[in-house]
């Protein structure tokens, strides 16, 4: 993780594998079947530093490794990666969804 005054900013490149283990009864351990593909996973989360950190911003993207255009997945994944850590720098406050409610009083 990466913190600065805006945020903390945290990415995880993760591989993943098909293995012989069942979903509802997974036993241990468990082989990983070779002949399968195996996409490489990026994850991109930026939080702010409140005592509860909420999310500024995220990306995550699953793609196959032997992908023909692996170079260009690449590229847009640290484009995409790199707009997420200037999460909440800027001067303009971000708002998200869900962020305020409003309701309509009675009157007094």
């Amino acid at each position: 993780p990466q913190e600065d005054p805006s945020g903390t900013f945290v990415q995880l490149r993760l591989g993943l594998a098909q293995t012989t283990c069942r979903k509802r009864a997974p036993q241990r351990p468990c082989r990983v079947l070779e002949s399968r593909r195996k996409p490489t996973c990026l994850a991109c989360y930026k939080f702010d530093t409140g005592d509860v950190p909420k999310v500024l911003d995220k990306y995550h993207n699953c793609g196959p490794s032997h992908h023909l255009a692996a170079k260009e997945i690449r590229q847009r994944d640290e484009a995409e990666c790199r707009a997420v850590e200037e999460a909440g720098k800027g001067g303009d406050p971000l708002y998200l969804p869900g962020m305020f409610a409003f309701s309509r009083g009675l009157p007094a």
